[in-house]
């Protein structure tokens, strides 16, 4: 796991002191956003930004930058992602806790040997969708234990159980 993992994803301005919208994409937001904290950027031009402020406002993170002192100057960061690098997380001591990068390249087979494809993409929406590319096209697997049965990242490979239709083609 080389490729740095998203934490964030910087929104619009928030008042008129810097201040910006985070789209959290971490489970550990308390620990990743503390004042004082330099953290990595991509495009990498933009960063390494540090932490200055966190506060949450109506359910949303704002963090103010060091540097960043006015609107016009947070609004030239917004899309831009913060990024972590994987070996500064700690391993989860959950059995079924991944990281995206840890499921992309995956071989994915059926409960009963037969080769679907190779998970391309994790997305997260209502649920987590696993992208799944191979011979059929591309098909979205929602990433819940009663369709992804055994994940073996050692191993290199995710078994799943389809229902019927999921993996006919479109």
């Amino acid at each position: 796991m080389s490729e740095p993992l998203v934490v964030g994803r910087i929104g619009r301005p928030h008042g008129i002191r810097g201040e910006v919208a985070v789209d959290v994409r971490t489970d550990e937001p308390e620990s990743r956003f503390v004042a004082g904290t330099q953290i990595l950027t991509d495009p990498a031009a933009t960063g390494p930004l540090t932490i200055e402020r966190v506060r949450w406002h109506s359910g949303r993170l704002l963090v103010r930058f060091a540097g960043i002192g006015d609107r016009d100057a947070a609004d030239e960061l917004r899309g831009t992602w913060l990024v972590v690098d994987p070996g500064d997380i700690p391993p989860s001591a959950d059995p079924d806790d991944f990281h995206d990068q840890e499921l992309i390249g995956l071989a994915v087979v059926t409960a009963d040997g037969a080769d679907v494809g190779q998970v391309a993409d994790v997305l997260h929406h209502g649920q987590d969708l696993l992208v799944v590319r191979g011979a059929a096209g591309e098909k979205l697997v929602p990433f819940v234990a009663a369709l992804v049965p055994e994940v073996d990242v050692p191993g290199g490979r995710l078994v799943i159980d389809p229902p019927p239709g999921l993996l006919d083609p479109s």
